[in-house]
């Protein structure tokens, strides 16, 4: 007889290795249909753990939970309105400042979270030694070395999940974006405080996604706050002194202070056992990405494949 039902929602970047944890956990016991309303795939499975039925939903693989494609609204939207009991997010070890970025956005949101550190054998192979104790805490959430392809940590995965939903433990810790930017963080969180804030998520969550200008919290806060207008009218005075403060974009600045927190956590849990080898791939993000020799090199390379497909191709089309 089952005693009790657990939800869970399995999250994590593209090619994180999600659906191998999603097999390796449901089996054969999987179903898919589509999310109500649009034509995203979902994923449902279940698996039975002693006398517990474990519900697993497979999110589509996001990035961050930012309200920009389809895929994050979805993702976003299950989380905060289905309130699954815990969610598992994947992230693939052997590319973890990357993939932790979803892992801050879980924490923010403030829901029980565990982190399944996926492909541990490539991070291994790459001479990357990973320090799960010290991440865990740096991280404020429990996290799991799992090799799903070989089935490898999915039990204690599995375990250390329903454990956390069972406690509904949360994050241990916020992340942290320095005194500048935190005094205007706590400013708006007040206003949506003394507001009454949106239902389901916390105040702090709703202050950082309304100065990154998101458009579905900011309809939220229309619709669900009374005197919203006048509420957005107040953060859009705070976000304006804010982004004169620090000379930059407000949502810009909270996502560099993200990776600053991530890079902090990495440097202090991971360690290199061999000498690192050349990333080209990351030199050359690292220059055509630049703020001052980005937009010059794009222009350059536009008027390259113009002049290449008038150029070389007016003979032909002659």
């Amino acid at each position: 007889a089952v005693a009790s039902e657990i939800s869970v929602a399995l999250a994590g970047n593209p090619n994180a290795g999600k659906t191998t944890v999603f097999n390796a956990i449901t089996g054969s016991h999987q179903h898919v249909g589509n999310y109500p309303g649009v034509t995203v795939e979902k994923k449902e499975g279940r698996r039975a753990v002693g006398e517990t039925s474990v519900h697993v939903v497979d999110l589509p693989g996001t990035y961050s939970l930012t309200a920009y494609s389809l895929e994050e609204v979805v993702a976003r939207n299950f989380v905060i309105d289905e309130r699954p009991d815990v969610v598992i997010d994947v992230v693939d070890a052997s590319n973890l400042e990357r993939n932790l970025y979803l892992t801050t956005q879980f924490i923010e949101l403030g829901v029980p979270v565990v982190v399944a550190l996926n492909m541990m054998d490539v991070a291994e192979s790459m001479g990357r030694s990973i320090d799960i104790e010290l991440l865990s805490e740096l991280l404020g959430v429990p996290v799991i070395a799992t090799v799903a392809s070989k089935s490898e940590g999915v039990e204690d995965l599995l375990r250390v999940a329903i454990t956390v939903a069972r406690e509904r433990r949360l994050p241990a810790r916020d992340v942290s974006y320095g005194r500048e930017l935190e005094s205007h963080i706590r400013e708006i969180t007040e206003i949506v405080d003394a507001a009454g804030g949106l239902p389901g998520v916390p105040s702090r969550w709703v202050a950082l996604k309304l100065l990154e200008d998101d458009e579905e919290v900011r309809s939220d806060v229309e619709r669900d706050i009374p005197g919203g207008q006048d509420l957005l009218e107040r953060v859009r005075r705070v976000r304006a002194h804010l982004e004169t403060v620090i000379g930059d974009d407000a949502e810009l600045a909270l996502a560099d202070r993200r990776y600053g927190f991530i890079n902090g956590a990495c440097a202090e849990a991971v360690t290199s056992t061999t000498p690192t080898a050349v990333d080209w791939t990351e030199r050359i993000d690292q220059i055509v990405t630049s703020r001052v020799l980005g937009i010059p090199i794009f222009l350059v390379l536009m008027w390259a494949m113009f002049e290449l497909v008038f150029r070389l191709g007016a003979p032909p089309m002659g």
